[in-house]
């Protein structure tokens, strides 16, 4: 499992985790794509802005591999603004692909994108 150097590993300030310290021995937890409903709290809204705020410094538009960040967090964007960038893909791989769905990313996450 890669670990993505210099990506925080929570929301400042929360205990919301974006990263992970070790692989689990029985494999990668599956990604699926969470529905974000419209009542979410707003420290939950928080930590997804945080988490795309996190993704689009690290990586911008190019590809990743999924390595160390947390399968709960991506899943909240998975399938909207983090889309699979290999094909096959394997949800359940630390080397699996992704990559940032800009366009949609900028319309869910406007203030990200600012300036």
């Amino acid at each position: 499992m890669i670990k993505h150097r210099g990506f925080p590993g929570r929301l400042p300030g929360t205990d919301y985790q974006f990263t992970l310290r070790r692989a689990s021995k029985s494999g990668a937890t599956k990604l699926i794509a969470r529905e974000r409903h419209f009542d979410r709290k707003p420290a939950d809204r928080r930590a997804d802005e945080g988490f795309m705020a996190a993704l689009w410094a690290q990586f911008g538009d190019a590809p990743f591999e999924r390595g160390n960040l947390d399968a709960g967090r991506l899943s909240w964007l998975f399938g909207r603004e983090v889309i699979p960038a290999s094909d096959p893909f394997d949800p359940e791989d630390y080397e699996a692909l992704l990559q940032i769905d800009e366009a949609r990313a900028r319309a869910a996450f406007p203030d990200v994108f600012e300036g």
